[in-house]
């Protein structure tokens, strides 16, 4: 845990809660700082409708690219907002998409019947890939042993490497995003390393897995940065960061249009990912992700600092549901409660203790970006 004086942002309800968290004289946390130095305008553009041109040029270009495709664009559906809201969009502007899933084995029943609604209510096509339980199993033990910050990488990494192989198996050049500037661009890279890191993952199997990973979908830094983006020139478009986008009006939307029904919490559609969010990183490392969330939308207008922390004031999600899902987890995962626990009081280490792409992805990043300003 931190040591340092507690401080918390004058504008944000970010904390030191955040070890790398910085403050300037006047109290403006680091994160408030790069929002406004690289995303307000952007987000603040897209709210007064001055972005919908370029989302246009974007969609022609993705129509004429696959006019001889059955599809023209790729997305992953979670049966989250975004992604949810990303579906209606995309059909709302005459594309033709695919939707991909990832079944991590962790769906919530809940997840299941919202992503059912959403493709047959738009009529469009579903791939899904389901993991190898044993495997997904094996290494999600595996990063609880590891003791590191994030466990919910083997769901989160595999996403990306189906999307890129299902795009190339179908000549489809664009995949659809719902990732975006004004409800989730801030998050301290110290609450947990990147998913992306296909390096990472297979050190922290190595140390402690089982059996080997035949099946499980895995993608490197130089398949993800270089060979799927610029050999085979898929490229990924974010059209949430060209619209007004509301994440309250857009649950109000997806819910009367699609039959979409809430989680009561970001990505809780998982219940590994709410018992990884809403206890395991709280409980083990003091990091409550609602903090990062909420400090997004203060910055995007979308909630004011005192809802934000009034909502903070209630438990991160109810606590006879925490118990009952560290039970299920358990159990899935082939162990009991109290080994469980066991796992959870092992050392807290950092993701640096284990081999890892972590300067070879901040490089990535930095020339994609400088890519996009050209």
């Amino acid at each position: 845990m931190n040591a340092r004086t507690y401080q918390a942002c004058i504008r944000c309800v970010m904390d030191t809660t955040d070890p790398q968290i910085t403050f300037n004289e006047d109290g403006l946390c680091n994160h408030c700082q790069r929002y406004d130095s690289m995303v307000r305008d952007i987000v603040k553009k897209a709210d007064n409708g001055e972005r919908r041109a370029e989302l246009e040029s974007i969609v022609n270009r993705i129509k004429e690219r696959g006019r001889n495709n059955e599809y023209d664009c790729i997305m992953g559906v979670s049966g989250g907002v975004d992604s949810s809201y990303v579906a209606y969009m995309a059909k709302q502007l005459g594309l033709r998409p695919l939707a991909v899933h990832f079944d991590s084995g962790w769906n919530s029943e809940l997840a299941v019947n919202n992503i059912e609604n959403i493709v047959k209510k738009l009529s469009i096509d579903l791939h899904t890939h389901v993991v190898d339980w044993e495997e997904m199993r094996d290494l999600q033990l595996a990063f609880f042993k590891a003791s590191v910050a994030n466990c919910d990488i083997p769901t989160d990494h595999a996403f990306p490497a189906i999307l890129y192989r299902e795009a190339a198996k179908h000549g489809i050049k664009y995949i659809l995003s719902g990732s975006n500037y004004a409800t989730e661009f801030i998050l301290p890279s110290a609450w947990g390393h990147q998913s992306g890191d296909a390096k990472h993952l297979r050190d922290v199997h190595k140390k402690h897995g089982n059996i080997k990973l035949r099946n499980y979908p895995t993608i490197g830094f130089l398949a993800q940065y270089l060979w799927y983006p610029y050999v085979r020139g898929i490229k990924t478009v974010k059209p949430l960061n060209f619209i007004p986008y509301n994440k309250a009006e857009a649950k109000k939307l997806i819910a009367n249009e699609l039959g979409w029904r809430d989680y009561g919490g970001k990505h809780y559609e998982s219940v590994f990912t709410r018992f990884f969010q809403g206890y395991y990183l709280p409980v083990k490392f003091g990091y409550d992700k609602r903090l990062a969330h909420l400090s997004s939308l203060i910055n995007a207008g979308q909630m004011t600092r005192e809802a934000a922390v009034e909502e903070l004031g209630s438990p991160t999600y109810d606590r006879q549901l925490q118990e009952s899902d560290k039970e299920f987890v358990a159990k899935k995962l082939g162990v009991n409660v109290e080994e469980l626990e066991r796992l959870f009081q092992l050392p807290n280490k950092d993701y640096s203790q284990y081999a890892s792409d972590a300067k070879l992805i901040e490089l990535g990043v930095k020339l994609k970006r400088l890519l996009v300003r050209l």
